[in-house]
């Protein structure tokens, strides 16, 4: 196999794997394909977490023909029980010759143990081809392995001039129907969305995923520190699991939360909020992987300050509001250019008649 091929069978590879991108949380996405003289013999992912795993479903496509084969993985096989049995003894128990991976697990339970698994067995095994690829298609479950917390995207719309509402509140809508199609592929992708109990009294969001054929509701975070949301919000009613962070140990509120359906956590406080780190601490041992926030200014602002965002994906609409409209963060104490917060723009398009920033700290 010339390495021209093994570009291009990772290449289709980590295309499976992206089969499961809406579906896999809390699993990483993975894809699988095995080649056997050239020819590719069997290609799977993985679909859900608690079903089998892309190595498995590839290699029971593949049958006897996986024996003496090369199997392309996007991350490297797993070597231990978890819901699943481990697929480094299905591609020994299978004879394959050769284990190319995109990167190795930073799953503790794993780095390194695959690999050097399939090696005692005598299986050749090449790691590192599409490295940045892989690690950015699964760059949640990465940063919850390496750091403990998820992934955190800021969703922000606004005006040309980084308006997000006119000065009395209203906010329907600042961009396009085309934007707002596209925030539902975004949120399909996440494990949770996290909104500030401002946003909840002023919006009565669902924050759900509106797509056709999508059965799979992120879990629905609330930063409410001193739970003043009402137990009849629109976000208890949908359908799916909710979890709201609070500084206040009301027994009473709580208990209204917790019978409209809400799991309510009582989180440290430091000066009278909730701590955000803590709630990203807490969020990852839960599983989230990505973490969407769709806040107002004062959430925004602080999880700016705090440089506990990790992207921010920006929609712009080919209108402005003026100064007296609300703005996007709320970040007091920058009085000098030096103090500003600086981010680096990593892709832009247009989404309609709006255009779309990813933008990184």
């Amino acid at each position: 196999m010339t390495r021209s091929d093994d570009y291009r069978f990772m290449s289709r590879t980590l295309r499976l794997a992206e089969g499961g991108l809406c579906t896999t949380h809390p699993n990483p996405r993975v894809g699988c394909l095995v080649v056997n003289n050239g020819e590719i013999v069997a290609e799977a992912w993985h679909k859900k977490a608690g079903e089998a795993h892309a190595e498995v479903l590839a290699l029971r496509q593949a049958g006897a023909r996986a024996r003496g084969a090369t199997v392309y993985v996007n991350l490297e096989p797993c070597c231990h029980q978890g819901l699943t049995p481990p697929c480094t003894s299905s591609l020994i128990d299978a004879g394959v010759a050769r284990v190319v991976a995109a990167m190795e697990d930073p799953n503790p339970q794993v780095s390194n143990g695959g690999i050097a698994s399939l090696r005692d067995a005598g299986i050749a095994v090449d790691v590192g081809l599409m490295h940045e690829q892989a690690e950015r298609l699964n760059r949640g479950f990465v940063h919850r392995m390496r750091h403990q917390r998820p992934w955190v995207v800021l969703k922000l719309a606004a005006s040309m001039d980084g308006r997000t509402a006119t000065a009395s509140g209203e906010s329907k809508w600042i961009t396009s129907a085309a934007s707002r199609s596209d925030v539902q592929r975004l949120r399909a992708k996440t494990s949770a969305i996290l909104a500030g109990s401002g946003t909840i009294l002023a919006d009565d969001p669902a924050l759900t995923v509106r797509l056709a054929g999508f059965d799979r509701q992120p879990l629905r975070v609330i930063v409410d520190s001193h739970l003043t949301m009402d137990a009849n919000a629109r976000v208890l009613t949908q359908p799916g699991e909710v979890v709201i962070y609070t500084a206040l140990a009301d027994g009473a509120q709580a208990d209204r939360l917790t019978q409209a359906g809400a799991d309510v956590v009582h989180l440290p406080a430091p000066k009278g909020r909730v701590d955000l780190e803590a709630i990203l601490a807490d969020l990852a041992a839960r599983g989230v992987n990505e973490l969407l926030v769709e806040a107002g200014r004062t959430l925004s602002g602080t999880l700016v300050r705090q440089a506990l965002v990790n992207e921010l994906i920006l929609y712009l609409a080919p209108h402005v509001l003026g100064d007296v409209a609300r703005g996007m963060f709320r970040l007091p104490g920058i009085e000098q250019l030096s103090d500003r917060v600086e981010f680096t723009i990593g892709d832009v398009r247009r989404v309609g008649p709006d255009l779309r920033l990813s933008l990184y700290p």
